[in-house]
């Protein structure tokens, strides 16, 4: 009998292990948790947001009965001078109401029958002048309305309505039955049932999917946008800027979207710190450090510390004393007490020198004045490589508590590599795996990356904190895909990748337990033993000569002829090879362009092959990238490729043992290992509130396994599980069966202290184990 044995020696302590990563991506902010229902609300779109965008984005005119309107977007005399732009509304014929419109967000304003709508507004006019505020259908219908009469002077007014039925596509309307002018700025509409009722608050149902995953922390707000942008903090495309969300929503300055949108700041540091404290998770902000690593740009050290104080600034902000700086502004916005801020990190995903350089700085004064803070480094957007090592140099060399790595790679990867961080050490900087997920919402995405937490969760030892991204997606409006929650303007269902983090986040131990197993050792080896196949040339969005091309067995000796070849913005294949050791060698030179080459081997289809990037991603990157119907990066080292110089490239395969030089330097030097499934992946751990031996377990092939799992008790013991299984490997929940990968639950029983279980095909099973009474 198969067997998995938890023992009663403990492991390393669960603190704060799983938690949800917040990046605005995807409209995930505005149009998204932020419940907002106007888009463009305050006239602040810009094409530096979107080429698309103008002040009117989102609004047009409402013309019935032949009446006339002008709409334009003026900034003299604003309400506001941190975003000063308005909307003028001239009326220009008398009639049946005319004015103006706003479309919402998807299709329209979402409205329920009988819920509640808090309306705000800054307006003036010419001359005193009566206006309407409605919301309706899209053909017009009326479902409520509230009228106001303007004055000279801008002013705030205000109005509660009630929607007559439900309608996902209603509109609000602003309209005029005389002639004149009138001005509107920050036209806004929350439904009065948000999240915890809070003013300027949250979407219930987004909410709730993430209160239900109970995270311990929460990552905020990025991501790229925190460091992608312009180093003025008053530019309209500015990095993120912590205080420039704090204050009252109408003077919050708009700031580009490094996705290419609007941010109107709403959701701003005091809304995600008392998220947090609602959800009971721990904040965990992350700072720009004056470094911009998708354009090279770099504050100079010596002006760097407006950028250090930000980051103690803000830790006073969640800390601080009523009687400091920082912690009386938090109390003026109606939060006396501290929030209790734990962690803090200094960069995202960050490349080159520049940024390290930076990281000293803060890592120096947040050390000095706040020593309790855990500080976290960046290792990168790569698992292996050199930036991914100039990370970890850095954590080491500073001391810092914890180190964010980034990763996004095949279910294939994953399941080959669960027990990554196992050889890491206990002791020194901890693991903070801030980003990752497996390239879909296929069941088997779900299956694969359950297969690989628990790894995770056996390398407790070195991994302290876990968060898949991205977190959410609008539907309508999306950036990156695959993403955990996916909703529209009423609607929102959690991915099969969803209910594997719920599964595990909700059933966290206290401690790790130690386990062992008999049998269980039928593994699968999958895929072929050498990485052979065919080869390609490309030249990447350039014009380049390919020379002196040789493909070498070594095993043999012999050498497969190639000729010189010319290209530009295409691809050739050069041969192909099936051997064990090999070496491909050419000479290269870009003639004009802006990236550089791409050697692909092992070319078994478009989507199975493994490619050698130099000078790829901006003309920065000199990667390998493995593709199983996605990309999985296996490493990646700094290069960039100049126009007429000329490379000389080597690869060599040696097993499976990749390693790439140019011009005699060594760039890459990686195993790519090969998929070996095990039978189960598991772990186990005790939770000290119940006294429960939660045991997670997860079958990645298409075949049974029955196992017995074996718990340190004694006598009969039950067990509630807990089970994904039953499903296709792409199947997937959608809008239309938001439930089709679902969790179910069931009650077994053993005798003991043993269960014996079948864990079918493609399953995730959490049992909770205890020891019956009276046996």
């Amino acid at each position: 009998m198969n067997k998995i044995i938890v023992t009663d020696r403990r492991g390393a302590r669960f603190g704060d292990f799983y938690g949800i990563f917040f990046e605005d991506l995807n409209h995930a902010a505005d149009g998204g948790l932020y419940a907002e229902t106007i888009r463009n609300r305050s006239f602040e779109f810009s094409p530096i947001d979107d080429p698309t965008y103008n002040g009117l984005t989102a609004w047009t005119a409402y013309e019935p009965e032949g009446t006339k309107v002008s709409l334009s977007v003026s900034r003299k005399a604003p309400a506001s001078e941190r975003a000063p732009h308005y909307l003028v509304l001239d009326v220009i014929t008398d009639g049946t109401a005319a004015g103006v419109k706003n479309e919402g967000y998807n299709s329209g304003i979402p409205l329920y029958m009988g819920k509640s709508y808090k309306l705000k507004l800054r307006a003036r006019a010419d001359k005193e002048t009566a206006v309407k505020v409605s919301i309706v259908s899209a053909v017009g219908d009326v479902y409520d309305s509230a009228s106001f009469m303007l004055g000279s002077e801008w002013s705030e007014y205000s109005a509660v309505l009630t929607a007559a039925k439900d309608d996902h596509s209603a509109r609000l309307l602003i309209s005029m039955d005389t002639t004149g002018r009138a001005c509107f700025d920050f036209i806004s509409l929350f439904p009065e049932d948000t999240y915890r009722g809070r003013e300027n608050g949250l979407r219930r149902d987004i909410a709730e999917y993430l209160e239900a995953l109970h995270p311990k922390f929460m990552r905020f707000p990025g991501g790229c946008l925190i460091h992608d942008g312009s180093l003025n903090k008053d530019d309209r495309d500015s990095t993120y800027r912590w205080k420039n969300t704090l204050g009252d929503v109408m003077n919050r300055p708009p700031r580009r979207n490094n996705w290419r949108y609007n941010q109107t700041l709403g959701l701003g540091y005091y809304e995600y710190f008392l998220f947090c404290e609602d959800i009971g998770a721990e904040p965990l902000p992350v700072l720009p450090a004056g470094y911009n690593p998708h354009s090279g740009q770099g504050v100079p050290i010596d002006e760097l510390g407006e950028w250090i104080d930000d980051a103690l600034d803000l830790i006073e902000f969640a800390n601080g004393g009523i009687d400091t700086e920082w912690g009386g502004v938090r109390a003026s916005l109606g939060h006396p007490e501290p929030f209790g801020l734990k962690y803090i990190a200094i960069g995202n995903e960050e490349v080159g020198q520049g940024f390290f350089d930076r990281y000293d700085y803060f890592h120096k004064a947040i050390r000095d004045r706040y020593p309790e803070i855990k500080i976290i480094n960046s290792a990168g957007p790569f698992n292996h490589g050199s930036e991914y090592d100039r990370g970890w140099a850095s954590a080491k060399k500073n001391g810092s508590d914890i180190i964010d790595e980034h990763y996004y790679m095949t279910p294939e990867w994953f399941i080959t590599n669960y027990d990554r961080y196992a050889d890491f050490p206990a002791d020194g900087t901890k693991v903070f795996l801030g980003e990752y997920a497996s390239w879909g919402n296929k069941y088997y995405n779900a299956v694969a990356e359950a297969a690989f937490m628990t790894g995770l969760e056996n390398a407790a030892h070195a991994v302290e904190l876990v968060c898949y991204a991205p977190l959410l997606c609008n539907a309508q409006y999306v950036n990156w895909e695959p993403d955990m929650i996916w909703f529209d303007n009423h609607r929102v269902f959690g991915s099969a990748n969803y209910y594997v983090q719920k599964l595990f986040m909700n059933n966290l131990p206290t401690y790790l337990l130690e386990t062992e197993k008999e049998g269980l050792d039928s593994c699968r080896v999958i895929g072929p033993e050498t990485i052979g196949g065919g080869l390609e040339i490309t030249a990447d969005r350039c014009s380049a000569r390919f020379y002196d091309i040789k493909v070498t067995d070594i095993e043999t000796g012999a050498c497969i002829p190639c000729v010189d070849m010319a290209l530009e913005n295409e691809s050739r294949e050069i041969g192909s090879i099936d051997s064990r050791h090999y070496t491909v060698e050419f000479t290269a030179v870009r003639n004009y362009g802006d990236l550089g080459f791409k050697l692909a081997f092992a070319v078994r289809g478009e989507k199975d092959r493994i490619v050698w990037s130099i000078g790829g991603w901006q003309n920065q990157d000199c990667c390998i990238d493995k593709f199983e119907g996605h990309a999985s990066c296996l490493t990646q080292s700094r290069f960039s490729v100049e126009t007429g110089v000329e490379y000389k490239l080597k690869l060599e395969i040696d097993g499976r043992h990749i390693t790439t030089y140019v011009n005699g330097v060594k760039m890459n030097d990686v195993e790519d290992r090969r998929q070996v499934n095990e039978e189960l992946y598991f772990t186990a751990g005790i939770d000290d509130n119940t006294g429960e031996v939660i045991v997670k377990a997860v079958n990645v092939n298409e075949t049974p396994v029955t196992a017995a799992v074996q718990c340190p008790f004694e006598g009969r013991v039950t067990a509630a599980v807990t089970e994904l299984s039953g499903y296709g490997k792409d199947d997937m929940n959608s809008f239309e069966e938001p439930k089709k990968v679902y969790p179910t639950q069931k009650t077994v029983t053993g005798e003991n202290g043993a269960i014996e279980y079948e864990f079918p095909p493609l399953c995730v099973t959490i049992f909770r184990i205890a020891k019956l009474e009276n046996t």
